[in-house]
């Protein structure tokens, strides 16, 4: 271990979802490029947790071994760290005030619905920490607020990622309606107010927002005005919105560039809606299960959606081809159409985003089970496998080096040799609650537990 930091954290408790045709000319579908990816710059990096192999790369740590640094992190937020170049920059939100701490596993939240309320004043923060060495090169406060809406205890006040284009960070605090993009040296360059809305289970928020192409693209769904909303990434204008028939979700927005277009893919309880870069709706698709927190991925041509809350049904996974339009859901008993290339009616998660690595569709359920399907077919490779009794699971899985890695929600990772054959291979522990699904770029882990934010790294002299 190298040095210790007070720093400020990030996570998210989305979602994603499945997988694909063909493989890409001699390597296996679903491997990522084998370029090391230099940036990491949303939630879940440029190719949704597949991670090309690099030797660097931990299969192993512990609170000691393998740290390249640690770093102490105040306040309470769920969103993922992002990287660009020797940046690293998190968000949180710190109270006044004492909070209700998160709790750990699926439980009956009861007559509040798990929601929590804080009458304390907050400071949401955007930090910008040095990649070699995790000391904190600035710490910009960009409200202070007592939170207008209430979350769920699993749920923060800062749960959205940043998203980087390399010469801003942007941010959104959907708990205050703000987003704020900030240069590299921590100057706000511009500051937009969207409004405040609470949804029907008052469980927060946490769709992180999207970039591509000098636009950065918002969606908040609520039961007072739900909407999806275009800026100009450099100026903070709007360029379009877009009301939406949806009442609440947690999934980010996904930009979809696909051989035909680029299009910005959206989960929602009452459709799934594709929208074109003009804010025009170009096919949608009914069937998805309450409480949608799994954001859409591509992989090899398809998108895949997800959606799985353990007590709705059905708890679907839909793998979808370009080119779709209208209307495209599935009639009672069909399995695909001309849009979908396979659908699988009980596969969905629930907070856990799915990965595709390797030809391999992993599921891991909330309730510490792991799936295993063929990405282009849909076809069962391996069924319901117990990771470990009585573990919980929010942060979503990741892969390099023929590894699946599953962190637990306390603090424990569960190695699993990729394939068609479950096998665990051990485990590494922090000893500490675990929501945020990590950053993995330039052969580091980018970990972050309850209070403190980990760099792992085999290549720890770096």
């Amino acid at each position: 271990m190298r040095t210790t930091t007070t720093m400020c954290m990030v996570s998210t408790l989305l979602a994603v979802v499945c997988a694909m045709p063909a493989a890409v000319s001699g390597q296996p579908a679903g491997r990522p490029r084998e370029a090391p990816q230099a940036q990491w710059a949303k939630f879940r990096g440029p190719d949704d947790g597949a991670v090309s192999d690099d030797p660097r790369l931990p299969d192993a740590w512990s609170e000691t071994t393998n740290v390249v640094w640690k770093a102490d992190v105040p306040g309470l937020g769920w969103s993922s760290p992002v990287v660009w170049d020797d940046h690293v920059f998190l968000t949180t939100a710190v109270s006044a005030g004492e909070e209700r701490q998160p709790v750990r596993g699926l439980y009956d939240p009861g007559a509040a619905s798990g929601a929590t309320r804080s009458m304390a004043s907050h400071r949401w923060l955007v930090y910008d920490l040095d990649f070699a060495t995790g000391a904190v090169r600035w710490v910009r406060e960009v409200a202070v607020a007592v939170p207008q809406i209430e979350r769920h205890l699993k749920n923060s006040f800062a749960s959205e990622t940043p998203v980087t284009d390399g010469d801003r960070v942007y941010v959104y605090f959907g708990t205050i309606g703000l987003v704020v993009a900030l240069d590299l040296t921590g100057e706000v360059e511009w500051r937009r107010e969207l409004g405040v809305f609470n949804g029907r289970q008052r469980f927060g928020t946490a769709a992180s927002p999207a970039l591509h192409d000098g636009r950065l693209y918002v969606v908040n769904d609520n039961t007072t005005a739900s909407f999806l909303m275009a800026l100009d990434a450099a100026t903070g204008d709007e360029i379009w919105r877009v009301e939406r028939d949806e009442v609440e979700n947690w999934a980010t927005p996904f930009v979809w560039e696909n051989d035909l277009r680029t299009e910005i893919v959206t989960a929602g309880l009452r459709r799934v809606r594709s929208y074109g870069l003009d804010g025009r709706l170009l096919w949608e698709l009914g069937g998805m299960t309450v409480n949608v927190v799994p954001t859409p991925f591509a992989r090899d041509g398809l998108v895949y959606i997800s959606s799985g809350y353990p007590g709705g049904m059905p708890r679907p996974v839909y793998a979808i081809r370009p080119g779709a339009s209208g209307d495209i859901s599935l009639s009672e008993g069909e399995n695909g159409n001309d849009s979908i290339v396979w659908y699988q009616p009980m596969l969905g998660t629930y907070n856990t985003s799915a990965l595709v690595y390797e030809g391999h569709y992993y599921t891991l359920l909330d309730r510490g089970f792991l799936l295993n399907h063929d990405a282009r077919t849909g076809r069962e490779v391996y069924g319901r496998t117990r990771i470990k009794p009585g573990s919980g699971f929010t942060a979503s899985p990741w892969a390099y080096n023929d590894r699946i890695f599953l962190m637990g929600e306390d603090g424990d990772t569960f190695v699993i040799r990729a394939g068609p054959e479950f096998e665990l291979l051990h485990t590494n522990s922090l000893n500490e609650m675990a929501l945020a699904t990590p950053a993995v770029v330039r052969g580091s882990l980018l970990l972050r537990t309850q209070t403190k934010l980990y760099r792992i790294s085999n290549d720890g002299a770096r």
